[in-house]
Formats: C-alpha cells, structure tokens, sequence
C-alpha cells in the first residue's frame, strides 16, 4: 500500500465504486469493499469494518438501487440506503473521517418546470427514493466532515446500466420504445469519481476552508439534459464504433410503460452551489458519452487481443 491517508471505499465492485479505485489510485491506501467483504445490510458489522479500518475517508459508492424492486423490499432498501449510511456518518464522526456519499434525483417529484436546486422541496415517488432521502437526512443530522452529491442516471463503461441495456436489446429487437418524457442528465461514473477526487484533493490541501463552510449536500450530474429517447439516440449514434446494428427507435410516453416504482419527470438537477463552491463542473452528457464508447472500445480491443495473443 501507498502512503497517505487511508480511504474506505464501499460498493466498489459496482460501476461507481470501480471509478473511484481507478480515480483515486496515488491518492493514498485505498481498501476496496463489495458485498462480499461486507454487508452493508448487517450495521453491527458494518460498525465494525469501519472500527478496524480506521480511515481517513469513506467513499460510500454502495446503495439498494433496484427501485422497483424496492417496493416489495423496503425494509432492506432502508437498511441499505438510510441505515447504512447513518452508521458511517456516526463512524466517520467519531474517526474525524471526511464521508462522501452519493444519492439521487429521485429524492424529487419531478414536477418542477426548471432544474432542482438543492434548496427544492424533496417529495420522492418511490420507496427507493424514499429510502435515499432518508439516507441523507441520517447524514445531515449526525454531522461533521461530509458531502452528500446528488446525482442521475448513472451509468458508465461496466456495470448494468442503460447503456448496456440498449446494446444488448439492439442484438435482439429490430424496433425498441423508448420514454420520451422523463428528462434528466446522463451522467457517468467516470466524471462523478474524477470530480469526486478533485474535491477530495482540494479538501485536504485546505483549499475550501473548514468542514462548516463546505459540508453539505450538493448536485452533481454532467452538463445539459435529454430524454430517455434523445439517450438511446445519442446511443446509437455511436453504434459503428461498438459494433451494434441500430434499431429503429420510437417515442412512448411514461403511461405506456408502466412500472412498479414511480419515476420524476423532470430529473434536471441545478449544478449551479457545486461549482460556486469547489470550481467543479462536469462536462456535458454528449461528451461524457463519447469518452464511455471509446473506453469501451479500447476495453474491448484489449479483450479481443488478449484472447489472440
């Protein structure tokens, strides 16, 4: 292990948690846990893991997300989402630790015209939005050095994410329907764990002052917003590079795709406080896109030659 401080990241087999080992290698000593090392579900043992670990920062990239799963499993959304998170807030409290947490669009109703600031009335449709809010009402009322960045539409180069979603339905349909009026910002692992380092660097160089002056919750998604319809096309758009024939898309409206788990309309999150106050902000959803394909591309490229070799 490196010297520096030592960072505890949770989740990190998912696709946020594998950025963020990536992002912050160099930073310090990194021990990565998945559910295999922990569950985040059991909270004596998490008190525990975290006790014997002792570190600097908690990187808590772990979470319930099956959201319409969620409403016939809310003790264990909570658990996961809302007591999991209290527990590390109370550790990190009492280790001095700087906790970084990661929650979501879904704590709105979506029924605002413009993007959500931080300082908008929550109203979550859903258990698992539910369980997130309370995730960081847990944080916010035990204190100390954290960040709660909220964020959407998550996806990246691995993981199970829409992306993938589409590639994959492509091989097997000619024709997909996609919603057409949910809204929000595509936003991917890779800018949310390289923002996430940037902060974290700047925080011990002691450039944003005391905890008081900057802990708190913030928005961070990438730059403009699109459809889930305008997202498969920007998808697809990129097809010749991954090798997927595109299908022909059409436009539906969220009544003609039920669901278990309601979701917002308008997901626009305002990224206006994070960059006023750390001088961060995450480049567009296109561009973000254009890195995710041509990574992996390049992924891709490796396997196929290590396969050769």
């Amino acid at each position: 292990m490196s010297a520096g401080p030592r960072v505890l990241i949770l989740g990190a087999g998912g696709q946020l948690g594998r950025e963020l080992r990536r992002s912050f290698t160099g930073f310090g000593s990194v021990i990565a846990a998945d559910r295999s090392v922990v569950d985040l579900a059991d909270g004596p043992r998490l008190r525990e893991f975290v006790r014997d670990v002792q570190p600097a920062v908690i990187l808590n990239a772990a979470a319930y997300t099956a959201v319409d799963r969620a409403e016939s499993e809310p003790e264990r959304a909570r658990a996961i989402n809302a007591d999991c998170p209290e527990i590390l807030a109370q550790e990190a409290l009492a280790l001095d630790a700087l906790l970084v947490h990661y929650s979501t669009d879904y704590v709105f109703d979506g029924s605002k015209s413009g993007a959500w600031t931080e300082e908008d009335a929550t109203n979550p449709l859903s258990v698992y939005g539910s369980s997130k809010l309370a995730g960081e009402h847990a944080i916010r009322e035990v204190g100390g050095r954290y960040l709660i960045f909220r964020t959407s539409w998550v996806y990246g180069p691995r993981g199970n994410n829409f992306l993938f979603t589409m590639l994959r339905l492509a091989q097997q349909r000619d024709k997909l329907s996609i919603v057409n009026d949910q809204v929000g910002a595509p936003t991917t692992s890779m800018e949310l764990a390289d923002a996430t380092r940037t902060i974290v660097d700047g925080i011990f160089a002691d450039a944003f002052g005391e905890a008081k002056d900057w802990a708190g919750i913030y928005h961070m998604t990438c730059a403009g917003s699109t459809s889930w319809f305008g997202f498969a096309e920007a998808i697809f758009a990129h097809v010749a590079q991954l090798g997927v024939k595109p299908p022909e898309l059409a436009p539906i409206p969220t009544e003609a795709y039920p669901t278990p788990a309601r979701r917002p309309r308008n997901s626009v999150l305002s990224n206006e406080k994070l960059h006023a106050r750390f001088g961060v902000q995450l480049v567009t959803w296109q561009a973000a896109l254009d890195a995710v394909c041509k990574q992996i591309e390049i992924s891709r490229a490796t396997a196929t030659g290590a396969r050769q070799a």
